[in-house]
């Protein structure tokens, strides 16, 4: 008799999950063998697990990642310049609590944006925000937010994110201010959250692409050192996806 008004204060208080939950005990058959503790036991995990989906739903949603990546399927292949062990290690939180850099680095296609959407996932279901940029986009919005007087709230807001993703850094060179900008993110940031930067250029070329050599060398003085790097190599990812089993097999006739 208790169970529909009991359900109804259950969805008053945002306790959907768990208002769900005691209508399926309800319908459950052998449910009174379980006393009144192990069955509230089981509502209150039903809830908490549904929270915290729709908390990581957020977070996801919120990360604008690029790719719907994961560790678990990154090609992490010896041919590719990547240890598994590794790739897989990243599962674990102990590197965003450590503030870590993760500096990748490779040819067009060869899954640089795939590795960082993955561990960009990987933060987010540790329970950490993320914001995946590609790098001009970023520099964009900074312009934009210096005309309309907005710069220190964006540099606030971007300072507050656990993991920074900077996608496609190579494909443009910035100029004295916007390496100044730049800077001033990657500071705000150095030992107190993580970042990834994502390059076609090989990290020993960075340097070039910061107009001011003074900037750039406290750019990269932040960045480089104690970081972790994966080097990309091999064929496009994209152009093996996309090649015909046939036309593979003919490929490999002498």
């Amino acid at each position: 008799m208790l169970t529909t008004p009991t359900v109804e204060r259950l969805r008053e208080l945002g306790l959907a999950a768990m208002a769900d939950a005691l209508l399926h005990q309800r319908e459950t058959e052998g449910i009174e063998e379980l006393g009144f503790e192990e069955r509230l036991g089981l509502l209150l995990d039903i809830e908490h697990t549904a929270r915290e989906n729709r908390r990581l739903e957020r977070r996801l949603r919120e990360a604008h990642l690029r790719l719907p990546a994961s560790l678990e399927d990154v090609d992490a292949r010896a041919s590719r310049g990547l240890d598994r062990s590794l790739v897989l290690s990243f599962a674990d939180e102990t590197w965003l609590r450590q503030h870590a850099v993760v500096l990748i680095s490779g040819p067009t296609g060869t899954g640089k944006s795939y590795l960082a959407c993955a561990l960009g996932q990987s933060a987010a279901r540790l329970g950490h925000s993320v914001h995946y940029y590609r790098t001009m986009r970023l520099v964009e919005e900074i312009a934009l937010a210096h005309v309309q007087g907005k710069w220190e709230r964006l540099l606030s807001r971007l300072a507050k994110i656990d993991l920074l993703i900077l996608d496609d850094f190579s494909t443009a060179p910035l100029t004295a201010a916007q390496g100044r900008d730049l800077l001033e993110i990657v500071d705000d940031r150095v030992q107190r959250r993580s970042t990834i930067v994502a390059s076609q250029l090989p990290v020993s070329k960075w340097h070039e692409l910061i107009g001011d050599p003074t900037v750039a060398d406290a750019v990269l003085d932040r960045l480089v050192h104690g970081a972790y790097r994966f080097e990309l190599r091999g064929e496009s990812q994209r152009k093996l996806r996309s090649t015909p089993p046939a036309a593979a097999t003919r490929d490999q006739d002498p």
